[in-house]
Formats: C-alpha cells, sequence, structure tokens
C-alpha cells in the first residue's frame, strides 16, 4: 500500500494534479527522486495507486492518492480541505493536468469546447486561488503550470486548446511578477508535442499526427527532467527542444499577421 503523507515528515510535499500519466506521471516520479513526499491527483483513482505504490517503495517517500475532477466547480477547494483536515501543506504545486481537442473549431461540440475551459482554465485557476495563498503566508513554495508552446502563437485545428495556454502563460507570467520577493516562485513548462497518451488519442482521431516526423516528437521523461530543474530553480519559462525554443522566439518575433498567417497554412495541412 502506498505511505500516507503526514505532518511528521520532515521533507517537503509536491502535489501533483494529472499525475495518472505522460507529464504529470513523469513530474511526479522527478520529485519523488529528490525525496519530496508527493500528493497524486487525477480522476483514475486505480492507475494513482498503482503509481504510488511505484514511487514509494522505488524512493522511500510518502505518496498519497487524492481522487479528484478538477474540471468540476469546488473541487480545488475541496482538495484543500481535506489536506488541511490533515495537517498536510503543500510546498510544490503542480498544475499538469489538462485536455485537448484536435480538429476544426466548427467541428467540435461546445461540450468538448467547454470541458478545455473548465480544465485547463478554471480548474488550473481555482488550484491557484486554492493553494499560492498559503505558500505566500508561508514565505516559500514553487509552482509549475504546464502550458504548451501552442501558447506562443494562435493554432488551426487547436483553437480552443492554444487559447486556454496562452491564458496559462499569460496568468503565469504575471504571477511570477507579482509573487517576486514573496519566497514563491512560478514556472511556466511550454512543451512542444510530447509521447504520451494525449498525443496517442489524438493521432486517433488524425491520421497526419501519426506521420509526424521523430524528432519533433518529445521524450516525455526529458520533458519532466527539464521542467524540474526550471522549476526548482525558479525560472518564468521552460520552453523544452531547441525547435521548440525557435519557434517560441520566432512568434515573439515575427508580426501577427505573419504568425496568423504561418498557424493557418499549418493547420490547414493538419484537418
Amino acid at each position: 500500500m502506498p505511505k500516507k503523507n503526514t505532518s511528521t515528515s520532515s521533507r517537503p510535499t509536491a502535489l501533483v494534479t494529472g499525475a495518472s500519466s505522460g507529464i504529470g506521471e513523469a513530474l511526479a516520479g522527478c520529485f519523488a527522486a529528490a525525496k519530496h513526499d508527493v500528493i497524486l491527483v487525477a480522476r483514475s483513482e486505480g492507475k494513482l495507486k498503482t503509481l504510488a505504490e511505484r514511487l514509494a517503495s522505488k524512493y522511500g517517500v510518502a505518496v498519497s492518492v487524492q481522487p479528484a475532477d478538477l474540471s468540476k466547480p469546488g473541487a480545488a477547494a475541496q482538495l484543500l480541505t481535506s489536506l488541511s483536515r490533515k495537517h498536510s501543506s503543500v510546498d510544490v504545486l503542480v498544475n499538469c493536468a489538462g485536455v485537448l481537442e484536435q480538429g476544426a473549431f466548427t467541428a467540435i461540440d461546445a461540450a468538448a469546447h467547454q470541458a478545455i475551459i473548465d480544465l485547463n482554465i478554471s480548474g488550473l485557476t481555482a488550484m491557484l486561488s486554492a493553494f499560492v495563498p498559503g505558500m505566500v503566508e508561508r514565505g516559500r513554495g514553487r509552482v509549475l503550470n504546464v502550458a504548451s508552446v501552442a501558447a506562443f502563437q494562435p493554432v488551426p485545428t487547436l483553437a480552443s486548446y492554444a487559447a486556454s495556454k496562452a491564458y496559462v502563460l499569460s496568468l503565469s507570467e504575471s504571477l511570477a511578477e507579482e509573487l517576486r520577493d514573496t519566497g514563491v516562485t512560478v514556472t511556466t513548462l511550454c512543451p512542444g508535442i510530447t509521447a504520451t497518451n494525449m498525443l496517442t488519442q489524438a493521432a486517433g482521431a488524425n491520421d497526419k499526427l501519426g506521420q509526424l516526423p521523430s524528432f519533433l516528437i518529445g521524450d516525455v521523461q526529458e520533458v519532466a527532467d527539464l521542467a524540474f530543474a526550471a522549476t526548482m530553480n525558479g525560472d518564468a519559462i521552460c520552453v523544452p527542444g531547441a525547435i521548440n525554443q525557435v519557434a517560441m522566439i520566432a512568434s515573439r518575433s515575427t508580426p501577427k499577421w505573419l504568425v496568423r498567417r504561418i498557424g493557418g497554412l499549418i493547420g490547414r495541412k493538419a484537418l
């Protein structure tokens, strides 16, 4: 059984949302390897329990499971209340939970667009609102918000997703400055296409995604390792991969009309 998270541990505690797979799962492993106790949050309790047992056994840290659907109103506040009752404080907050829909905006139903907003925007904001005030009060803490390289430009066929990640990036950069000198740092991870279940599912709906060259697809553990290092260093933005860094720089230095045109050409080829 996974070890319980308790207030008697002298180790820092990292809470990781979206921990049941992909980048979230890899990040949970990074923090456990660095001797953080870990709180795993996602909807899939079974997957979380399996991961908790593995991390606790491998790294000798306390790992607890908190199943939650963070797209639901009040879920973040309920999570904070549950942890407070256990006298568990969070030293590192990792907001990795997110969803993606790929395709023409008009071909995606309204409920799917709303699901992106509910989790990627509302859920993440609620988690920050729940846990950051306590960090500021204690005078220490680290936050890692997972956005995407898509946050830097409009992306046809990923319109709602890219817009949600642009929100995450903007909010995170604002908080990084707002919280300067409080002892709390905010880092934004902006990965490119990464080998995760999210990519597999998207490729299942669009064969062209399965034809992407391997050099465009990032390794999930490498992405997590870079994100962990950036978080512990207090960096404001982490963009893994040289190609993604070039794309980020180009999008910020190129006129908006040209960024839109290029994105449109690429997006139409992806349909």
